[in-house]
């Protein structure tokens, strides 16, 4: 008689492969609803956390696939390879932001210039959820900052005030910076009021002349940050997660010579990962980019 073996199937690595192509897909829709669609920051670390516990749960399960594989022949070997794969992505993604969490000062504000930040145009304010972060910046974050980035320091050229602002925006849009407020642009922007006018408008004498008014007396001072200030205030996306940015940006003229600081705090939470002394040191590698040649002490 003809004795037929039956191999065992392996229940575990089938429902593994299962949880871990869900906490998959989970975490990519929830990064496109995030990225592209209506789904807030807050809710969707949440959800990426919840992704990667389910990822969690299927590891142990595949595991044991292929153990019972090993041991005694079972089903399932392949699809507890797959399960691991695909449980891989949504862990490894975490995995790098806690990271960043413990091995990064929990900071998410941070500048160029510690003494005197930037300040802002309109105070970014957003709905933290379940998010808390701190209600100012002190002096010991920015020491923390000092420790952990000692390179980034602002910048200073040797140029006028127009030259380098017109390299600061083209440094922005190539960073993928959106500026959306600005402070004391009138110290850049030509006065229309000097360029000379067509050769027949200069001709033309009116009959009547007008009546001579006193000059109003001209206001070169931002509402906001020191006199002689210029603020450019934007935001910006991080290319793969979308985690926003808020950015400001401040030019000052001395003498000869025109000095530019940045301020990037993330939008939500207590920690940016790493990510705003990135944005920023990324921007500045621009703008000496755009001014090459002019760049100062």
């Amino acid at each position: 008689m003809t004795v037929r073996f039956v191999r065992p199937v392996s229940r575990s690595a089938y429902l593994g492969r299962r949880l871990g192509l869900f906490a998959l897909l989970l975490s990519l829709i929830v990064g496109l609803a995030h990225r592209f669609g209506p789904l807030s920051e807050p809710s969707f670390i949440a959800l990426l956390f919840l992704a990667a516990a389910i990822a969690a749960v299927s590891v142990p399960l595949c595991l044991i696939g292929l153990w019972r594989l090993w041991q005694v022949g079972a089903k399932g070997g392949y699809p507890a390879a797959q399960g691991l794969l695909l449980a891989a992505i949504p862990l490894c993604v975490v995995a790098v932001g806690a990271f960043g969490y413990f091995t990064l000062p929990s900071l998410f504000d941070i500048t160029t210039d510690m003494a005197d930040p930037p300040v802002w145009v309109s105070e970014p304010k957003a709905d933290q959820q379940w998010l808390p972060r701190p209600g100012t910046v002190t002096p010991a974050d920015r020491r923390a900052q000092f420790a952990a980035y000692p390179d980034l320091t602002g910048r200073r050229y040797e140029g006028a005030l127009d030259r380098v602002y017109d390299g600061v925006r083209k440094a922005a849009v190539s960073a993928r910076i959106t500026i959306n407020r600005t402070e004391g642009l009138e110290l850049v922007e030509p006065d229309i009021s000097t360029k000379a006018a067509p050769r027949d408008e200069q001709a033309v004498v009116p009959d009547v002349a007008p009546i001579p008014l006193r000059r109003p007396e001209p206001s070169l001072l931002p509402t906001v940050g020191n006199p002689g200030d210029v603020l450019l205030q934007g935001e910006t996306r991080s290319l793969v997660l979308g985690l926003r940015f808020d950015i400001v940006i401040r030019l000052r003229e001395d003498a000869e010579t025109t000095s530019v600081d940045i301020r990037v705090a993330s939008r939500y939470g207590p920690h940016d990962l790493g990510m705003g002394e990135r944005i920023a040191a990324d921007f500045l590698g621009r703008l000496d980019t755009e001014l090459l040649g002019i760049a100062g002490g």
